[in-house]
């Protein structure tokens, strides 16, 4: 039996909304990160920043854009998970500024994810996958890329359909 592990990293407070702007309490990855978790059998890992995103969604987006030109590796809280029982996993994120945040690479080049399945998972405003799937291709050189989902993030809330469709089409069990 495949055993998966969905790890996400989901940032609440203000965020973009149709737009304009909108005060989350639960990051849009988050409430996708629980509708996989309530349709399949997984664990999670919440990937959370050691120097957490401002609440200011323009104060985020400026430290993302310094992130990304420098290349940055923000540093994650606590200790990661390891993949030796993992199969599967589930590689959960907002798209900003076309890509996954820095942070995700952090978290895929301190792990082995050699022999593993990895699926990208994505809320975004413009982008879909963006180049999730070209940036874990490098990050886990030893990984299989597959089928990603991606929701547009002021939709996640009414998403069930869609995530349970890609799951079956993913081949993993729904409930």
């Amino acid at each position: 039996m495949k055993r998966v592990l969905l790890a996400y990293f989901s940032r609440p407070g203000e965020n973009y909304y149709y737009g304009g702007r909108t005060d989350l309490k639960v990051g849009n990855t988050e409430v996708l990160a629980n509708k996989i978790a309530d349709r399949t059998a997984c664990d999670t890992y919440r990937i959370q920043a050691a120097d957490p995103y401002p609440h200011d969604y323009d104060a985020t987006v400026k430290r993302n854009v310094r992130e990304q030109d420098t290349d940055a590796r923000p540093a994650i809280e606590g200790r990661l998970p390891s993949l030796d029982d993992y199969t599967t996993i589930l590689l959960a994120s907002p798209i900003w500024n076309v890509r996954a945040p820095m942070i995700m690479t952090t978290f895929t080049e301190a792990l082995d994810f050699r022999g593993k399945t990895v699926h990208p998972v994505t809320t975004y405003a413009m982008s879909g996958l963006g180049t999730t799937e070209r940036d874990y291709a490098a990050s886990c050189p030893s990984a299989t890329i597959a089928e990603g989902l991606a929701v547009r993030g002021e939709e996640v809330k009414d998403a069930d359909t869609e995530v349970a469709a890609w799951l079956r089409r993913i081949g993993l069990p729904t409930r």
